[in-house]
């Protein structure tokens, strides 16, 4: 059943699609994906090519524009635009604390979680394809983790793509996660420096802060226990254009004076439950390190483990001394499924999938080395959550890619500068510049 309605300029269809959850067997077991179409206005009529856009993550819905905005007015001058909801995302089938029991125990959930990853979601995206577009191939806009499929994608049916955009997701092909961690704490420390330049006050906030959590107990409103550890992994902000300043607004009020002495304030206490709970996004924790995962080597927890490495991230130890508390950003650990209330019921699940073998391989380099697809990447200086040097050997290694090496944007380049960032990708994959 489909449904239109208009927005702001925009001509808005609802689209729904009943895929295998194993492509493998396709007379099995079935999930439902959403996507929603958008066409601008004046050309809701017009026979137009396809552009997929497929959103970061892993674990988050398309975005819900209103209107035009960001990058989507750019893409509806040349598009009907298809917005998915990947497997277990926004209006997809949900995979969540409370739907995953419908499965049965750990194992069953593990196995079934096992099928949410790039090559999964790329074969969804084919048996859309065709029944969208007559089998015409589309072009595909990927973001972030949206890359990572794109790239997938040119491995397992470039015969589906037109065009193939990538923004802030070119992944590494062999790397093994401890690989993706042992590059990202060193960048994640560079970020946290160049916070503390910009707003040295925040030092001793942050000290003060970490301080306070490691001698009391502290429950977010709905439950969410609030350690130093967790405090620190809101270093994932300082990723974007304007998180170093949200960070730094965040705790510029962390205390408030009570009758008891100086306490975390509730309003301190409600900002960072928001950014820190997974209950919105539950697949981004679960399948977070298995988007890394190919062959018999499990991921086995690798943020955590290979944090161990670098003992400067250990917050008694900052504090022991006159260090710098560092924050951390986009890693999951053990004690994450232990302090948010939304996936300490999936714990047990998580650790199967952290120990699974056997995964299946995401990229295929003798296919991307002939690749015949014209594809074009915007890759961000010193992108906090996807590596530099791991996307720019990625490059190399796919046929025709061209490169938009940047220092102006940070990883959601995309959603901050909008049409500039689509307009510059679509000319340089025609040539024009």
């Amino acid at each position: 059943m489909t449904a239109t309605y208009r927005q702001p300029g925009v001509v808005l269809t609802d689209h729904h699609f009943t895929v295998p959850l194993d492509h493998a067997d396709p007379a099995g077991e079935t999930v439902e994906l959403y996507a929603r179409e958008a066409v601008a206005g004046d050309r809701a009529d017009r026979d137009l090519p396809w552009l997929l856009y497929l959103q970061g993550g892993p674990g988050f819905g398309a975005n819900r524009f209103v209107g035009k905005e960001a990058w989507l007015g750019r893409a509806l001058e040349d598009y009907r635009v298809l917005l998915l909801d990947q497997r277990g995302t926004g209006r997809s089938t949900p995979v969540n604390r409370q739907t995953l029991p419908l499965r049965g125990g750990p194992a069953e959930q593990a196995a079934h979680l096992a099928h949410f990853r790039a090559d999964s979601i790329v074969r969804d995206c084919e048996l859309i394809r065709r029944r969208l577009t007559g089998g015409a191939p589309w072009t595909v806009l990927g973001q972030s983790f949206g890359g990572f499929c794109t790239v997938t994608y040119l491995c397992l049916a470039p015969e589906g793509l037109d065009t193939a955009l990538i923004t802030g997701g070119l992944p590494a092909l062999d790397a093994h996660a401890d690989d993706v961690y042992r590059a990202a704490y060193p960048r994640m420390e560079r970020k946290v420096t160049a916070h503390y330049a910009r707003y040295p006050q925040d030092v001793e906030r942050a000290r003060r802060i970490a301080e306070h959590l490691l001698t009391h107990d502290v429950v977010l409103p709905g439950g969410h226990r609030l350690t130093a550890e967790a405090f620190q992994s809101l270093g994932i902000m300082l990723g974007t254009g304007d998180g170093s300043h949200r960070l730094h607004h965040l705790l510029e009020h962390a205390f408030v004076p009570t009758p008891h002495g100086p306490e975390l304030s509730d309003a301190f206490l409600e900002q960072v439950r928001g950014r820190l709970s997974y209950a919105s996004h539950p697949l981004y924790a679960l399948v977070h390190e298995a988007i890394y995962g190919q062959g018999d080597r499990p991921t086995a927890w690798a943020a955590q483990r290979v944090r161990a490495e670098f003992p400067r991230f250990d917050a008694a130890r900052a504090l022991a001394g006159d260090a710098p508390l560092l924050f951390t950003g986009e890693t999951v650990h053990p004690w994450t499924f232990d302090s948010d209330p939304a996936l300490r019921p999936l714990r047990e699940t998580a650790e199967l999938l952290a120990a699974r073998t056997g995964w299946p391989a995401l990229y295929d380099p003798a296919r991307l080395a002939a690749n015949g697809v014209p594809v074009v990447a915007a890759v961000y200086h010193d992108d906090l959550y996807v590596d530099t040097a791991h996307s720019l050997r990625t490059a190399r290694a796919i046929r025709g890619l061209r490169t938009w090496v940047t220092d102006e944007f940070e990883h959601d380049g995309l959603r901050a500068g909008g049409p500039r960032v689509l307009d510059r990708l679509l000319a340089m994959a025609r040539d024009e510049v």
